[in-house]
């Protein structure tokens, strides 16, 4: 009888607007985020939970006044991901399907890499990844489409990763680099 007892979960109850408020501030000091993805979350806990306010809950006007507080910023969010997505060695491309993903609109976006840091980026995930000049050689010809195939995955331009691929040395490389 006791086991059944600690089996069961607690249901949480109904949402209200403080409730809802709390969840959204904990959330937004918790991690970064954007308004897309605050909202995907609120409307997940509202469909868990349920509502017990009177009127239907105003999720955007709850999300805009965060946004004004700045506790979500998009523009910022795009420039921490884009930032640590680079670090990662990821492309453009890449970077700009997950702020897609993440709710990130327009001119929050910034602006995309110019062609000396793409060229950086793209060196940085081939030296990480042992491709090209930084690993061993490649002579098979499949060997260099896998290699390929990643450097394009990873979001870099088919321009670059054949660029970087193609280089004998990394002071090829560098000596290429415009920046």
């Amino acid at each position: 009888m006791v086991d059944e007892k600690r089996r069961e979960r607690r249901v949480p109850p109904p949402l209200d607007e403080a409730a809802l408020r709390e969840l959204a501030l904990h959330y937004a000091a918790r991690f970064a985020t954007t308004r897309a993805r605050l909202a995907r979350y609120l409307a997940r806990k509202l469909k868990e939970r349920g509502w017990a306010g009177a009127a239907p809950p105003d999720v955007p006007a709850l999300i805009g006044r965060l946004a004004e507080l700045r506790y979500v910023d998009d523009a910022a969010y795009a420039g921490m991901k884009t930032r640590a997505m680079a670090a990662r060695g990821l492309g453009p491309r890449r970077v700009a399907a997950q702020l897609a993903a993440d709710g990130v609109e327009g001119d929050d976006r910034g602006d995309p890499p110019d062609a000396a840091a793409a060229l950086a980026v793209a060196v940085a995930f081939a030296r990480r990844r042992r491709l090209g000049p930084f690993g061993p050689p490649a002579a098979d010809p499949a060997a260099r489409q896998k290699q390929l195939a990643a450097m394009l995955r990873a979001g870099h331009g088919l321009a670059v990763a054949r660029r970087v691929l193609a280089a004998r040395s990394a002071d090829e490389l560098a000596d290429d680099d415009p920046g």
